[in-house]
């Protein structure tokens, strides 16, 4: 194994035979492969860094195996996949690419406002941002990272309230294996890294489940995977969109072995050593429990950045939280991410009008589970208006005491805030800082806050129950 990161391998020394620390880069990775002579490299275990220099390592005489190198680029290649998935008859968001403002107002006009617009080639979603406008668009234009012909600006289509899924799975060249498909909860918007997610589904209807199950299929054969490939997809209104194509393990292949019990990395090791799924036991795993993964920030440890999330990604690590119903799941999931919501107490509700109706769903179950509700004005009217006793609280400097006042003395134990605009972003960003520095959980969208209140309900009906891997995997089928 060569590895850049010592700690992810630090826990668990043994897994390989063994371990060069060193770099992965394509001079470092030639030096070790002269040196061991190996049968093949395996790059589909290691994120993005080893696909970006698989190309110079086959180049140089390294047997790559599994997926080849073109098909790691026709997934990689914008243009290239983009003729894929139309060739496959599989919806995408509208998109264009820009190298100037011009060109940018141009494809603008021609997929309407809202837009998701990033730089080329970069890791993370970094430098992504959702654009409502022309003014944001020319602003971002301006402030671009880089845009040359080379490195051109991405432009698509943003998908407003839809629900965002992705799908592992392993692919031998003829058969496709999936061992489960996960759900977002946060809605499209919020990079994949970012958001919470839960496997099974809880919310795709079974039409939706065989869509994504026969895209992916398609996809994976198209592009003659043999390994590991992660697809994300979103669904709006009933339709399957397809996001983006990855031919490798990603961060959740781990997560849905856990909950699935198909030990993915060693079938997808075998597939690529020339095994086929024929072979191997690949049945569709029938179990009762539900898996929560659940991301874990940094912000305690920056108290000025403004936590809200968005298409960027922000989180430095994440946990996963198992039970037999998806509430407590998702409850024990954020226990796990040091940030247990409170069973008891008071809740601050401040949210943009657009998320009005869904905040009055977390007030009720908040309510109902003895809940005392405050709220800013805005938000109280509408939760009075829709029958909901709820106290009005001052913003700051509208009089004291404040939120910020209430936080510091205790008074309030859960907060929703939910951005509003641009401008709100700004303005409301004292409210979550204060929740960090004060250390009392929030969530700054009403997805995350509906599955918490429904964890806090859970939590208040049920003990939390602790089990073993092994017992949740004896009872799968």
């Amino acid at each position: 194994m060569v590895n850049c990161n010592p700690e992810t391998v630090s826990t668990d020394y043994d897994t390989s035979d063994k371990l060069y620390f060193e770099p992965v880069t394509v001079e470092d990775v030639l030096s070790i492969y002269d040196k061991e002579k190996p049968h093949g490299a395996i790059v589909q275990f290691g994120g993005q860094t080893p696909l970006n220099i698989a190309n110079e390592l086959e180049k140089a005489g390294v047997n790559i195996l599994g997926t080849s190198v073109d098909s790691i680029d026709l997934a990689e290649d914008r243009k290239r996949f983009a003729k894929v998935i139309e060739k496959l008859k599989i919806p995408s968001p509208d998109n264009g690419t820009a190298v100037s403002l011009d060109e940018a107002l141009k494809v603008a006009s021609r997929i309407g406002y809202p837009l998701i617009v990033r730089p080329s080639y970069v890791l993370g979603g970094r430098g992504m941002e959702i654009v409502y406008d022309e003014s944001r668009l020319k602003k971002y234009v301006e402030g671009a990272i880089e845009i040359t012909p080379e490195k051109p600006m991405l432009i698509d289509k943003f998908l407003e309230n839809a629900l965002e899924c992705e799908v592992d799975a392993i692919s031998d060249g003829d058969e496709v294996f999936i061992p489960s498909i996960m759900e977002h909860i946060e809605l499209a918007g919020i990079h994949s890294g970012d958001s919470a997610c839960v496997l099974p589904p809880i919310g795709i209807k079974e039409d939706e489940l065989k869509t994504l199950e026969e895209y992916t299929r398609r996809i994976a054969i198209e592009l003659k995977v043999v390994g590991l490939i992660n697809i994300q997809y979103a669904i709006q209104n009933g339709k399957v969109f397809i996001l983006e194509a990855n031919p490798r393990a990603s961060r959740t292949v781990p997560l849905v072995s856990k909950v699935t019990s198909v030990s993915m990395a060693r079938i997808a090791t075998q597939v690529l050593l020339g095994a086929k799924l024929k072979d191997i036991d690949t049945h569709r795993r029938k179990y009762s429990h539900f898996g929560v993964k659940e991301a874990v920030f940094p912000f305690n440890m920056f108290p000025e950045v403004d936590p809200v999330l968005g298409p960027e990604m922000r989180s430095t690590g994440e946990v996963l939280g198992m039970a037999d119903s998806f509430a407590m799941a998702f409850y024990k999931s954020q226990v796990a991410a040091g940030f247990a919501p409170p069973v008891s107490g008071t809740a601050l509700i401040t949210v943009a009008k657009v998320d009005r109706e869904q905040a009055l769903l977390v007030a009720k179950v908040l309510a109902d589970s003895g809940f005392k509700i405050v709220a800013t004005e805005g938000t109280a009217d509408f939760l009075i208006e829709n029958g909901i006793v709820c106290d009005n609280v001052h913003k700051l400097n509208e009089g004291r005491p404040d939120i910020v006042d209430m936080m510091k003395n205790g008074d309030i134990q859960f907060v929703l805030n939910t951005p509003v605009g641009k401008q709100g972003t700004y303005d409301d960003s004292y409210i979550r800082k204060s929740a960090i520095k004060f250390k009392i959980p929030y969530f700054t969208t009403t997805d995350a806050g509906r599955a918490a209140a429904k964890g806090i309900r859970a939590a208040r009906e049920d003990r939390i129950e602790v089990k073993s891997l092994q017992e949740y995997h004896a009872k799968i089928e």
